[in-house]
């Protein structure tokens, strides 16, 4: 058993239960004096919370005296190779008896009634699933058209008895964590008039439509969808299908979901560490604004019981190191030595763009795209108006071989700068930001490009994708 089915225990009970903290006791047959485990879904991570060793009657007893935040659990096999799924809410004291070897069914509850009936819609999810999958398998060697027709008409109308009888089960136990859990797992259903857009009009309707009722009947104040795995894709998939890739709109929509979760600390510090996360590291230029909020509103001047001094450090240096270099800014001036030792302003150079180029003389990914990067200069580039600013950082070559491959490969035509360690060293020891931290270096090559006010158009993509947007800047004009 690999942990891929749900089995879902519903606890509900009186206030009083909870107050006490949580006692679950379970029978796993067939093991004996092995220890089990106790986790539970955070998005995508598994912590183990608690375990204990089953006695010779394959019992054991989960117990703590604070109780559990809601949401699904695992009981973990003895060798961790698996897991049953578990959901725990109000009530904390109850019995499982479960077999290994009669897994996902075969399982039974004590002072579980909301669980019965949840086993009783799981049993006619898989019916209904084996008969989806016999369907789509003959679908494949259908005979004719008219077979196909039927099987795909047999195959709608289960799907739509699956979605009536989800509903149903919403409509007739609205309180239920099985019912938020359904709610926030369905999709939006077009109207039927948008279901067949016959124009891009009607597309464009279709899709507000869907984006603006994905979050129906879902309250990000509900901590319990923290400690599930659905919820984290439904988010991801929110993100990067159905919001504008802007900075404006992604922090909208963050705030607003931060909005809510605020008065639940366990969505707060989900929502928290999956946006500071998905946004450390960017995907897309534009990004570097989305990280910068995150930091200027939730964690600049705020603390967390959740996060480290060490954790603060990281996400703060992250945001320093993109401040002063975000998309469409104007970009930090440099001032560095040329090979005779005259300081070279970047903001001297005169053109109507300029590429910036950290490089490293002693960097093999250097030494092959420099020259190529000189071809496109060449054939292209220089007629239309731009130049080259390229700063060497001083790893482990020196000075000479800087001026060595400057020489070796014919590219004396660019303005070129030497960054020395001593450099580096000088602007740090006064607590002036160097060079790399300004633009966020952290491999070689690294690409900037600059327009005629030095307003940084595009950074960190490769010398072709940098032509790319040349190419249609020049168009706009």
């Amino acid at each position: 058993m690999k942990g891929h089915w749900i089995i879902l225990l519903l606890i509900w009970s009186c206030p009083l239960w909870a107050q006490n903290g949580y006692e679950i006791t379970v029978t796993f047959k067939p093991y004996k004096d092995q220890y089990i485990y106790l986790g539970h879904y955070f998005g995508k991570t598994y912590p183990i919370i608690d375990s204990v060793k089953v006695d010779q009657q394959s019992r054991g007893v989960f117990k703590g005296k604070q109780p559990l935040k809601g949401g699904i659990y695992l009981i973990g096999f003895p060798n961790k190779a698996g897991f049953f799924e578990v959901l725990v809410d109000k009530q904390q004291q109850f019995s499982i008896v479960a077999d290994s070897a009669k897994l996902p069914n075969g399982i039974s509850y004590v002072n579980s009634p909301d669980n019965e009936l949840f086993a009783s819609y799981q049993r006619m999810v898989s019916e209904k699933g084996m008969r989806i999958n016999g369907l789509r398998e003959a679908l494949k060697t259908a005979a004719s058209k008219t077979d196909s027709t039927r099987l795909i008409d047999s195959l709608n109308q289960l799907d739509l008895d699956l979605r009536t009888t989800r509903d149903q089960l919403i409509e007739q136990h609205k309180e239920s964590f099985l019912a938020t859990l359904l709610q926030a797992m369905r999709e939006p259903i077009l109207p039927a008039e948008l279901q067949k857009p016959a124009n891009r009009t009607d597309s464009l309707e279709a899709f507000r439509y869907y984006r603006d009722h994905f979050w129906d009947g879902v309250n990000f104040w509900d901590g319990r969808l923290a400690y599930t795995t659905f919820f984290e894709e439904k988010l991801e998939r929110y993100f990067n299908q159905l919001v504008v890739p802007f900075p404006d709109s992604v922090n909208k929509e963050m705030d607003r979901m931060l909005g809510y979760a605020t008065i639940n600390p366990e969505m707060q510090r989900f929502l928290l560490l999956h946006f500071i996360n998905r946004y450390y590291t960017q995907r897309y230029m534009w990004e570097d604004a989305v990280f910068v909020h995150l930091y200027e509103k939730y964690f600049a001047d705020k603390t967390y019981p959740w996060l480290s001094e060490q954790g603060k450090k990281t996400i703060t240096d992250r945001a320093y190191s993109l401040m002063a270099n975000i998309l469409g800014t104007p970009a930090s001036d440099i001032e560095l030595p040329d090979s005779t030792g005259r300081v070279i302003s970047l903001f001297s150079r005169k053109q109507e763009y300029t590429l910036l180029v950290f490089w490293d003389p002693t960097c093999g990914h250097c030494k092959e795209t420099l020259p190529k990067i000189d071809s496109v200069y060449n054939s292209r580039w220089k007629k239309d108006g731009l130049g080259i600013y390229a700063v060497a950082k001083e790893t482990e070559g020196t000075r000479s071989d800087w001026l060595r491959f400057i020489a070796d490969k014919n590219i004396g035509h660019w303005s070129h700068v030497y960054y020395s360690k001593e450099a580096e060293q000088s602007r740090v020891s006064k607590n002036i930001p160097g060079y790399s931290q300004l633009y966020d270096v952290q491999s070689f090559p690294t690409l900037y490009l600059l327009d005629k006010d030095k307003r940084i158009i595009a950074k960190k993509l490769s010398y072709e994708q940098m032509d790319e947007i040349i190419q249609l800047k020049k168009k706009e004009q």
